[in-house]
Order: structure tokens, then C-alpha cells, then sequence
């Protein structure tokens, strides 16, 4: 999907029109992927302008600098306010958020210490990451033949533009192959994630979903849906997952801020339930979207306002 144009981006402090906000052809960023980024949506309410889970995104954006040793001159607080003007300047009511934090132009080399510490936030219009149907009718994924880095190669838990090389392998090969997306296994071949997503795994009335420790992002997103579940009585088994056990799954579904909560209707060509929407998926689903939309209770104060009122 084109990124659609808007008037502003927030860069190192200042609101600058959309054209110039630019970087140089050697900033280090280019050619060492040292950069760290959130997606953040935020959704119309009742209320106006709500920002989905901002303070905790930002948090995990300051967590994913400071594993690569990373000082962001900026504090948590100065950058959720930045968040909140550049919504506010852009006239969105629903959309996509991208705090980005990278090294810029400095030294040639691999070292980045020398290299300034940048900072950008963009929001833009997004519809559905896996297609306008994909929440209702789900989508169709395959077991890449790409894994996810083992531990003490690359650090998963940061959310780092050089990780996404290995999401670009996953993802292309499974439009190559007439997928909408891929679900990676980690260096022991147990179930990892999607290219851009985390997983859940319904069998026999039980919820699982990997842990960190197969190499996946701790997904905002999934952390609500565990929260979800839990509200519903239904408590969330985070353990190692064998690949087969996606194909006798009663029901998958992947999270994320870009893909929300999608079902899966077939894996590898192998029909998941009935290759329908589950029951369980559809009631999370529903209480997602009525949560971020403002139809429900907020008791984990996950909306945060653009305009206080």
C-alpha cells in the first residue's frame, strides 16, 4: 500500500514539511540498518483522537536504543507529546503512527558512536496491512523456509530496522508464492512470529503463543490480547510451540498494530477449523475494536488522547 503524503513530520525537535524531511545518502543508518522504530495506530472516538497504547510504545522504543547503546536525546515524555502534535498538525482522526530514532551522517564505518542520534515521527492514513477482507475472512500463510535469528546474534527484543532484513525475506517469499504472509520458526525450529506479526494458537479450548525466548518482538498488541483473554476467563499458555501443531489448530490469529487481530484461515495450504473466523478469535476481535474505538470501558487507561478534554 503508497504511503499516503501528509503536511508534516516531526524531525530532531521541529515541524518540517513533508519534502524536507530528508537524511543524507551516508548517514550510518543507510548502511548498517542502525535504526529503532515503533507503528503505532491511532483511532476516531467519541472522545476524538485516541493514540492506542502510545506511553508504552515509546517506552519499548527507548528499550530497543538502549540494548544497541543507543542514547535518544529526547525523554519518553517530550516524544509522547511529539506524537500527540504531529496527529494534531496533520488533521488525522485515525491512522498510523512511525517514531523512528537513527544514526545519522558521522563516520564510514561500523562503529556508530560518533554518529548523531536522529530523531523523526511521521503519521499517515493505513488502512488493513493484510487486506480490507483479512480480519473478517483471515488470510492464507505459509512456514517459511527463513528463520528467525538464534539467541546472541541479533537481539529480538529490540525493534530494530536492521532485524527487518530476515521480514523481508519472509514476507517476499510468501507473496512469491501467493501467501499473504509468512510465520518464521526460530533457530530450534519451534513457532516463532510473522514476518511483522506475533501468534496465537487455539486447540482444544487452550490458548498458546510462543514465549521470548523463540525469538520473537514482545508485541504491544499481544500483550493486550493477553489481557483480553485473561478478562474473558481465558488464560494464555506462553510456551514452546511445535510447527505441526499449526496445521491441527482449531483456530490462528496474528497480532500486531499494523495487522491488529487477522485470523488465520489455512496454513501451507492445510485448512485451519473450518477455514472460517473462530469463535474465540471473533470475540477478541470485538472487544479490541470497541476498546480502541471508545465503545467500551478503558480500565487499563490504553487510550491516550490527542485533545484532552
Amino acid at each position: 500500500m503508497a504511503i499516503q503524503k501528509t503536511d508534516y513530520i516531526w524531525f530532531n525537535g521541529q515541524m518540517v514539511e513533508w519534502d524536507k524531511a530528508t537524511v543524507h545518502v551516508l548517514a550510518h543508518v543507510i548502511h548498517y540498518g542502525s535504526s529503532f522504530f515503533e507503528g503505532i495506530r491511532c483511532y476516531q472516538t467519541p472522545r476524538g483522537t485516541a493514540i492506542f497504547r502510545l506511553t508504552a510504545h515509546m517506552q519499548r522504543l527507548f528499550d530497543s536504543a538502549r540494548i544497541y547503546r543507543t542514547t535518544i536525546p529526547y525523554t519518553c515524555e517530550q516524544l509522547v507529546a511529539a506524537v500527540k502534535e504531529t496527529v494534531r498538525v496533520n488533521r488525522l482522526h485515525s491512522g498510523y503512527i512511525r517514531p523512528v530514532v537513527y544514526r545519522g551522517l558521522g563516520t564510514i564505518g561500523v562503529d556508530p558512536s560518533a554518529c548523531p542520534v536522529e530523531v523523526a515521527i511521521a503519521a499517515i492514513e493505513w488502512g488493513k496491512y493484510l487486506g480490507a477482507e483479512s480480519q473478517e475472512q483471515g488470510v492464507d500463510v505459509c512456514v517459511s523456509s527463513w528463520n528467525r535469528f538464534a539467541p546472541n546474534t541479533l537481539p529480538a527484543l529490540s525493534k530494530a530496522g536492521g532485524n527487518y532484513l530476515n521480514s523481508q525475506l519472509v514476507k517476499m517469499e510468501a507473496l512469491r508464492h501467493g501467501y499473504s504472509e509468512g510465520i518464521v520458526l526460530d533457530a530450534q525450529n519451534y513457532v516463532s512470529e510473522g514476518s511483522g506479526e506475533n501468534i496465537f494458537i487455539i486447540r482444544d479450548g487452550k490458548v498458546l503463543t510462543p514465549p521470548m525466548a523463540s525469538s520473537i518482538l514482545a508485541g504491544i498488541t499481544r500483550d493486550t490480547v493477553i489481557h483480553l483473554l485473561h478478562e474473558l476467563g481465558v488464560e494464555v499458555q506462553q510456551q514452546v510451540i511445535p510447527r505441526e501443531l499449526l496445521y491441527i489448530a482449531d483456530e490462528l490469529f496474528f497480532t500486531g498494530t499494523a495487522a491488529e487481530i487477522t485470523p488465520i484461515r489455512s496454513v501451507d495450504g492445510m485448512v485451519i477449523g473450518n477455514g472460517q473466523r473462530g469463535p474465540l478469535t471473533t470475540e477478541v476481535q470485538s472487544l479490541f475494536f470497541a476498546l480502541v474505538h471508545g465503545e467500551r470501558e478503558d480500565r487499563h487507561n490504553w487510550l491516550e488522547y490527542v485533545e484532552e478534554r
